[in-house]
């Protein structure tokens, strides 16, 4: 895997000017505010996981129009005491899988609540909640990038950033967490909605970013290699007429715009050979992060990032930001 993108040095200077749309707050504050309609009370059921110390609920809670959106909800067994919580996204078309397959958070000591992404979930971890906000009468590439990409109200990322937003007001009514220490991470997709719920939820306490998608679209367009952001090339190549359209309608879900909205304190991470979210486009992020921030780079590494490496960045960095 070879560097395809800017060098370190250039990166670490690249700040590009945010494409942000007038009516950016405007829009996500009556997103929200119809979002928030829907009662905030959660659903949990408690799962025989094979686990002897780690509680495992199946989780329930309303996102975009009160759509159920599932997830899984663990806690260290035989804790009482309210702990902090780390609310986790996933990556692209991966879903929340089994229990098992989340176990270091919970293990190390804290609450932590996976949400399911909608419509995903059948590439390489499945997952269990449909798409109810679907649109089928639009044209669209293979993919979610281009499902209802005609108009920012109908676009399938509307719903899912709305979703990342109520997984945090789910975290902070869950039964045994303190609502002042609630954390959002991820990976790739999972990054850009840690980015938006960061940029868009009321008390996010600090936020874990690997190698994000959904951040600095034009330049992605321009540079990514693979997958996913090359669906959309292939819709433009085809769509020609609706160029203008398609970018507006990434304009408001940009991690760029969303990160000067954040304020919790951040832990990045880039790949600088990652051929599918280009290192410029994370550093773009990264720049525009109002609050306060450390970057972690792996130089060698494509889009699999730090993995396990990261993971212990992980666990220092929540035990500095809480304490525990």
């Amino acid at each position: 895997m070879p560097l395809t993108d800017l060098s370190l040095p250039e990166l670490e200077q690249y700040a590009p000017n945010r494409e942000e749309p007038p009516d950016f707050d405007e829009f996500w504050a009556g997103t929200l505010a119809e979002a928030r309609a829907h009662p905030m009370k959660p659903s949990l059921d408690l799962v025989d996981a094979g686990l002897r110390t780690v509680e495992v609920h199946d989780l329930t809670f309303p996102g975009f129009a009160g759509h159920p959106i599932r997830g899984w909800f663990l806690r260290p067994y035989g804790v009482v005491e309210d702990l902090p919580c780390v609310v986790e996204y996933i990556g692209y078309n991966g879903g929340r899988g089994l229990p098992h397959e989340w176990l270091l958070f919970a293990s190390a000591g804290y609450a932590h609540l996976v949400m399911d992404s909608r419509g995903q979930g059948s590439g390489w971890r499945r997952g269990d909640t449909p798409d109810r906000g679907a649109d089928p009468v639009e044209p669209q590439h293979a993919g979610f990038l281009t499902r209802g990409i005609g108009s920012p109200q109908t676009w399938y990322y509307r719903r899912l950033v709305t979703d990342a937003v109520r997984a945090v007001e789910a975290a902070r009514v869950m039964p045994g967490v303190d609502p002042s220490r609630v954390a959002v991470c991820g990976a790739s997709q999972g990054g850009g909605l840690a980015l938006a719920a960061a940029g868009l939820a009321e008390g996010v306490a600090a936020a874990m970013v690997d190698v994000p998608f959904l951040c600095h679209w034009r330049r992605a367009m321009e540079v990514a290699t693979q997958d996913p952001y090359p669906e959309l090339v292939r819709y433009c190549a085809v769509q020609r007429h609706r160029i203008d359209q398609v970018l507006t309608t990434l304009s408001y879900v940009d991690g760029v715009n969303f990160a000067a909205r954040a304020s919790a304190p951040a832990l990045f991470s880039v790949a600088l050979m990652d051929p599918i979210c280009p290192p410029s486009t994370v550093y773009a992020a990264y720049h525009h992060y109002a609050g306060p921030k450390r970057m972690q780079v792996w130089p060698y590494n494509g889009h699999e990032g730090g993995q396990s490496y990261q993971e212990v960045e992980h666990l220092r960095f929540l035990r500095d930001t809480f304490g525990r």
